[in-house]
């Protein structure tokens, strides 16, 4: 199974780099917009939970949620994204690789299976039960573990992206265009 996690973080690698020479942004980026992602879906999956059960697990859900908010708010929000890419172009420029590529290999190979064994029992109780929360749990699962390997990944050096030059580029070309009629 280390074999195959190490694979899925170099193939993740590369097409978080030809992303980054893309768009110009780094799988630091890409992980905490899938994070924000995930958040969403929590509270829609705790909202959806909500709604098949008494008023006492409801009020008991909502405060869960309120302190995970909170939480999240003294944690994760507080930093922002170019501090992280900072961080990460730091250590990058200095030739370390990213020490989450093997701290965190247990914890992405225990994803991977997760997401792997679950996909059929899964689509089973939705397809059978029509449970819409299960496939939000999955989901969040998925999501996990994309975040995951996204952050064993060491980003490029910053670069402008190439769809933003090509933008850039166009756009000026195009006014010249439309204004000189010819």
């Amino acid at each position: 199974m280390t074999y195959i996690d190490r694979t899925i973080v170099n193939m993740t690698e590369r097409c978080c780099r030809r992303f980054q020479r893309l768009t110009g942004r780094t799988n630091v980026w890409l992980a905490v917009q899938l994070t924000n992602l995930s958040i969403i879906v929590y509270f829609t999956w705790a909202v959806v939970y909500s709604w098949s059960s008494d008023v006492g697990p409801r009020i008991l859900v909502a405060l869960f949620c309120g302190g995970l908010l909170y939480a999240l708010t003294q944690t994760i929000f507080k930093v922002s994204i170019e501090a992280y890419e900072t961080a990460a172009y730091r250590r990058v420029a200095k030739g370390v690789r990213n020490p989450r590529r093997v701290r965190d290999a247990l914890l992405r190979i225990s994803f991977l299976t997760l997401t792997i064994v679950l996909c059929h029992p899964i689509l089973f109780i939705y397809i059978n039960l029509r449970r819409h929360s299960v496939l939000l749990s999955y989901s969040l699962i998925v999501l996990t573990t994309a975040v995951l390997y996204l952050l064993a990944c060491d980003p490029l050096p910053p670069c402008p992206g190439t769809v933003k030059q090509w933008l850039r580029g166009s756009v000026p070309a195009r006014l010249a265009s439309d204004s000189n009629p010819s």
